[in-house]
């Protein structure tokens, strides 16, 4: 590997290194079907340093199944065997991109041509999301993630973008980072914050939970 990509490595393992497993019962996040279950099931347990390429493409509907607790921790170990050019069906920049771009398709159907919409400003599923957006609910999902993750993530988009020689991925990378990555990176709540938060919320419930037992 060149240097750059040690780089964009050692940035993404920093970034995640403080991030919290959500536990064993919060790994799946949709509820549609078996396959969520199935796909998520295995991480059960398991940290993402480590974790085989092989395994990861395996599950790579993983990645669209995980809650947004599970999909914050094993992202990193997708990103950082795509930056070693292990990946051969896993494809995480469809994932943390792939929302944000508005792409066309013209179809044939009942002797017409259709033209078929789908991410940016594309409403989702109005029958069942009302008006959120492709771009609102991929907003939602990714803002679980810190300042120091956000950055990882910026930081690895940009390298696929400079290797990306074909230019596929450029479009919605570009407009993945300009409509949500980089102000997430500069603006997002920062792991030391989040950890007081955590930290606070716990204190408040232990003394909460000490003046019942005192009253009984």
């Amino acid at each position: 590997m060149s240097a750059a990509e040690d780089q964009v490595i050692a940035v993404i393992q920093r970034g995640f290194e403080r991030t919290p497993y959500p536990g064993d019962a919060y790994l799946q996040g949709s509820r549609e079907g078996c396959e969520p279950y199935e796909e998520t099931v295995p991480f059960a347990g398991r940290h993402w340093d480590g974790l085989p390429a092989e395994f990861l493409d395996g599950h790579y509907t993983a990645l669209s199944f995980f809650s947004e607790g599970a999909l914050r921790f094993f992202l990193p170990a997708y990103l950082i065997a795509d930056v070693r050019r292990e990946l051969q069906t896993a494809d995480p920049v469809l994932t943390l991109a792939g929302p944000f771009e508005e792409t066309r398709l013209t179809t044939q159907a009942g002797g017409r041509e259709h033209t078929r919409r789908t991410g940016g400003l594309v409403l989702l599923n109005s029958r069942r999301y009302g008006a959120i957006s492709f771009s609102d609910y991929a907003r939602f999902r990714f803002s679980v993630f810190s300042r120091e993750e956000a950055q990882a993530v910026v930081a690895y988009l940009q390298h696929r973008r400079s290797t990306d020689t074909d230019g596929i991925d450029t479009p919605a990378i570009d407009c993945a980072l300009e409509s949500f990555w980089r102000d997430r990176a500069k603006g997002a709540p920062t792991t030391d914050e989040l950890e007081r938060h955590v930290a606070a919320e716990q204190e408040y419930f232990r003394d909460l939970m000490r003046d019942r037992t005192d009253q009984d």
